[in-house]
């Protein structure tokens, strides 16, 4: 596709899902910016040719030479199920690197979980908030929710996007994914067109692994311009009845996007 990214920022690079998409991004042939922490261990675990940039997710004036003219960022960061840490750090990460963009427009490809959606679990909310934060941005996105990683047997390779997440047991029956694959999703999310406004739970089934992607992506539903929630979703969560935290972040960056509402 023309709009194709050239230069990529991954979040959470040396992370289990992070180094596949670094290894993933340049074997498309994009030029791969990481944020670090420590400069040092990502350059043991980091191929050479990836530019290392030193910043943290919790401190946003850290930010911004990991964004400063980059095409697209994919996020592959996360911590535990803990509230706490899901609010500090997956949703505080996302809400900072998009004031820290500015409303400067970059393709972004988030990854948060199957079963965001599931009522009463207050960390699956703060995952929620992040994907809302994403949608009222203004930029063009995918936002993949992948099962549990690496329960897949040898020859479950299929790649099946789901929506409205349905399956919330909360265990592998909810559905299985590699990690290979799930990097493999977010970074053709970046130059796939039918990928674009669309949020999919990430699972496989048994059979190969398909070539192209694209009439997957496109027989997906798109989210509406006109939701914070993606196109199937069933959620409760009144913007006007969120945390303060979220208000304002909503606020803040959808100034700049298609919708101000909070």
């Amino acid at each position: 596709m023309n709009s194709s990214p050239s230069t990529v920022l991954i979040v959470g690079a040396t992370g289990s899902i992070g180094r596949h998409a670094v290894a993933e991004a340049l074997q498309h042939g994009y030029a791969v910016r990481a944020l670090v922490r420590d400069q040092l261990r990502a350059a043991r675990i980091l191929p050479d040719e990836v530019d290392l940039v030193i910043g943290d997710l919790t401190r946003p004036e850290t930010l911004g030479p990991a964004v400063d003219g980059v095409d697209a960022i994919v996020f592959t960061h996360g911590t535990t199920t803990s509230e706490r840490d899901v609010r500090d750090n997956d949703y505080a990460g996302v809400a900072n690197v998009l004031k820290t963009l500015d409303s400067r427009p970059v393709r972004i490809a988030l990854m948060t979980a199957i079963g965001t959606t599931r009522p009463g679990f207050a960390y699956a909310q703060w995952k929620l908030r992040s994907e809302r934060l994403i949608r009222a941005s203004g930029n063009p996105y995918t936002i993949v929710r992948p099962g549990w990683f690496d329960y897949n047997q040898p020859d479950q390779r299929k790649i099946v996007m789901l929506q409205g997440d349905k399956r919330q047991s909360g265990s592998p029956k909810d559905g299985v994914i590699a990690r290979d694959q799930i990097a493999r999703v977010l970074i053709d999310s970046l130059h796939i067109d039918a990928a674009n406004h669309k949020t999919l739970e990430l699972i496989a089934d048994h059979g190969p692994e398909q070539k192209d992607l694209t009439t997957v992506f496109a027989s997906l539903t798109p989210d509406s311009n006109e939701s914070l929630d993606a196109a199937e979703d069933i959620v409760d969560l009144p913007p006007e009845s969120e945390p303060a935290m979220f208000r304002d972040d909503l606020a803040t960056i959808s100034a700049g996007g298609h919708r101000a509402e909070a």
